[in-house]
């Protein structure tokens, strides 16, 4: 196979087998996918999704959230990892976004990578599920599948990204990032492949002799 219809290949797959994959984390509005996102930040989505519903009962919007003590806030968070840091982002973004955009979550990649704790990932996450803007969200586990699909070099998440958004149609970007996420889970986990055991490894690298190398970001 080349490039191409292995990157054919792998969409098909992915539409048989998750055409309606669902949003991972737990949320009721942009806001609230905002903090989750970047609680998800070296933890995992499972995690976070019983970490928030203590936190968005206490303030589910950027008002009320600006106004808990940062402390409050790391104890609820302590269970996702980085809680001095992302407790405090979390108050200061809540801060900003009630003081220069009129308490709603900015629709832009600049002002939302602008926004403490807020890097080009989550913020592609919210422009994409939160606002239903086309974008393709590059983590280590897409970077990894990436990979073994050789549909990019494997340098870095950005590269990857950039590889990714060259090889598919900008309206297919949004479902086809949750798509190989709910395909890494199920099929082709970190340990769980080597690069030819999972359906679309196994098919797109029918040639190769030894597993594949993957290239961490």
């Amino acid at each position: 196979m080349n490039r191409t219809e292995r990157a054919t290949f792998a969409q098909k797959e992915l539409n048989r087998l998750f055409p309606d994959p669902p949003i991972p984390l737990d949320h009721d509005s942009v806001f609230t996918l905002l903090i989750a996102v970047l609680l998800s930040a070296q933890c995992t989505d499972k995690r976070v999704n019983k970490v928030t519903p203590e936190l968005f009962s206490l303030a589910n919007n950027p008002n009320d959230m600006s106004k808990l003590r940062t402390n409050e806030i790391r104890k609820i968070i302590k269970p996702c990892g980085l809680s001095p840091k992302k407790s405090r982002a979390i108050k200061e973004l809540s801060k900003i976004i009630m003081k220069d955009y009129e308490g709603l979550v900015p629709e832009s990649f600049e002002n939302l990578e602008d926004l403490p704790g807020v890097g080009h990932k989550t913020a592609s996450v919210v422009m994409s599920q939160g606002f239903g803007h086309p974008a393709f969200p590059v983590d280590t586990h897409i970077h990894r599948l990436a990979q073994r699909w050789r549909l990019t070099n494997g340098r870095n998440v950005t590269q990857t990204e950039k590889d990714l958004k060259r090889t598919y149609k900008k309206e297919d970007w949004n479902l086809l990032h949750l798509q190989i996420i709910m395909y890494g889970r199920e099929f082709c986990s970190a340990r769980g492949c080597n690069g030819f055991i999972c359906p679309i490894c196994a098919e797109v690298n029918k040639q190769r002799k030894t597993p594949l190398r993957v290239k961490k970001s």
